[in-house]
């Protein structure tokens, strides 16, 4: 059994910035493909980026590409997402999830069905 949990989402400005943490308790944390997925209110959850399990393969949806970064300390089973340049659309509640599966990085952002294990989100509201 995996336990995820997610933090720092919160209120913030539009054009402002917001880091997202995630810790997951599982042992062979290093051997998993993770990622960050979000669902806005009445729309179905997208992913966000997913990370391979060294950290040297990212993927990111198009819309964030250039103001998402999303990365990993192995060491401390921790997974983060450093969002800037926030807009309007960026509002959701933002999840973290582990694949312990097989899917590749890319697949993983693809395919939210084939994670296995997920927080419970944070919540990222914007204002204008």
């Amino acid at each position: 059994q995996v336990h995820v949990a997610e933090t720092g989402g919160g209120l913030v400005q539009t054009g402002g910035s917001l880091n997202l943490s995630c810790i997951a308790s599982a042992s062979g944390f290093d051997d998993y493909v993770m990622g960050w997925f979000r669902q806005a209110p009445g729309k179905e959850r997208e992913g966000v980026a997913c990370i391979s399990w060294s950290g040297r393969y990212t993927y990111y949806t198009d819309d964030v590409k250039g103001r998402f970064t999303i990365s990993r300390d192995n060491s401390e089973n921790m997974l983060y997402l450093q969002m800037t340049s926030l807009k309007a659309e960026d509002a959701a509640a933002y999840y973290c999830a582990v694949d312990v599966g097989s899917m590749s990085t890319d697949q993983a952002l693809r395919n939210d069905h084939g994670m296995d294990y997920w927080g419970e989100a944070t919540l990222v509201t914007i204002s204008s």
